[in-house]
């Protein structure tokens, strides 16, 4: 219902109309009056002294303001953060850890992190110098090291970095092959990324400091990612192959180094056997040559049966030419070996071998021939 409609008996329903009366809205002097009675009473100002109770008020009202004033500029910086201190908009300085004072509307205080370690990340489809396209995915890591460059250096540095990090691994990628970059030159790559990076945000001075760059991924297209699977897992492969042929290098090597030192051993061994023999030999000879200066046949004879002792001891047949006849004997020692090895296996000593030969002008040709196992006799008469 509105003010001016008539109602309850035709009086109006304006509250400015007191007692019938149209009057207008109350005075502000006589509200701020009315209230400056009832406080000044309330503080025992009482209605005879209103302009003491009215200073009362406004000093209590001061004093209320300005512990107000004072407590809303107590505030608190973490241990991992430093609070940067702006003066009307103007860099101050930089407080601690703990727990300190501004005056409010005049400093403000920021706190930064500097403790904690943020990350971005950033990818997309690059072009690589043979002309192909990958996407790869790569992730920096850095920490505030200067809270107030990192502040006032740039408009947005988180941005700024982010923008470097896609630049500069884009330049990296543009002069990069794409076998380098999915398998091999992965490592390289990331460390030319993180120098070209800190080459690039150096001018701008942003106060951060990088922790770590890490190449996360690189993937070709899905249309030729089976194709890659493959040569990657050829490349596996090879790597696989040369592990296990250095492994078997490695276990063959001290097996060869064992062979070569066993065969130089026996060689310096042969050696001095032959060296030893030798000296033996020549020895034999200076003791022989005094006895056949002395009996020169005698000596000449007996080198030869020695000699055709040492012939015919290593065969198992023997031919005898009769002196003045034309038969030859045929001694069938092949046939006479095998039964005198299992009469000899009884024996417990061994004779040496040894064959005799008679002179051809004697009746009888005596044959003594041993082998390993045991001792035969055999004798047959001659012919005239």
């Amino acid at each position: 219902m509105a003010w001016n409609e008539p109602g309850n008996n035709g009086k109006n329903n304006d509250p400015w109309n007191q007692g019938g009366r149209n009057q207008g809205p109350p005075d502000m002097d006589d509200v701020f009056r009315d209230l400056g009675k009832k406080l000044g009473g309330l503080f025992g100002g009482g209605n005879s002294n209103s302009s003491g109770g009215s200073g009362a008020v406004v000093g209590l009202v001061a004093g209320l303001a300005i512990l107000g004033w004072a407590a809303s500029g107590i505030y608190t910086i973490k241990e991992s953060e430093r609070g940067v201190i702006l003066r009307f908009g103007q860099y101050q300085g930089e407080v601690g850890p703990g727990v300190n004072w501004k005056p409010t509307f005049i400093d403000s205080v920021t706190p930064i992190d500097v403790s904690s370690v943020e990350t971005i990340k950033t990818d997309g489809f690059m072009l690589t110098q043979d002309q192909n396209l990958v996407q790869v995915t790569f992730e920096v890591q850095y920490r505030i090291e200067d809270p107030r460059k990192y502040l006032f250096s740039v408009n947005n540095p988180r941005t700024s970095l982010q923008q470097a990090t896609d630049a500069a691994l884009r330049y990296v990628v543009g002069h990069s092959i794409m076998d380098d970059v999915l398998t091999k030159g992965r490592e390289q790559i990331r460390l030319n990324t993180r120098s070209e990076l800190e080459a690039i945000i150096k001018p701008y001075d942003l106060g951060l400091r990088l922790v770590e760059v890490n190449f996360k991924d690189a993937r070709p297209p899905e249309e030729v990612k089976a194709a890659f699977d493959d040569a990657i897992a050829a490349q596996e492969d090879e790597q696989r192959f040369i592990r296990e042929a250095e492994a078997y290098a490695k276990e063959q090597e001290p097996k060869a180094l064992g062979q070569v030192y066993r065969i130089e051993q026996e060689a310096k061994a042969y050696k001095q056997q032959s060296l030893l023999r030798a000296q033996g030999e020549v020895a034999r000879f200076e003791q022989l040559l005094p006895e056949y200066l002395a009996s020169p046949e005698v000596t000449k004879k007996r080198l030869y049966l020695e000699t055709m002792e040492q012939v015919y001891g290593n065969s198992s047949k023997v031919l005898v030419d009769v002196k003045n006849g034309n038969n030859m004997m045929y001694i069938p020692l092949d046939k006479m070996i095998p039964a005198a090895s299992q009469s000899s296996a009884q024996q417990p000593a061994v004779q040496p071998e040894r064959t005799t030969f008679a002179p051809q002008d004697q009746p009888m040709l005596d044959i003594r021939s041993a082998n390993q196992d045991g001792l035969r006799d055999a004798s047959r008469p001659g012919r005239n």
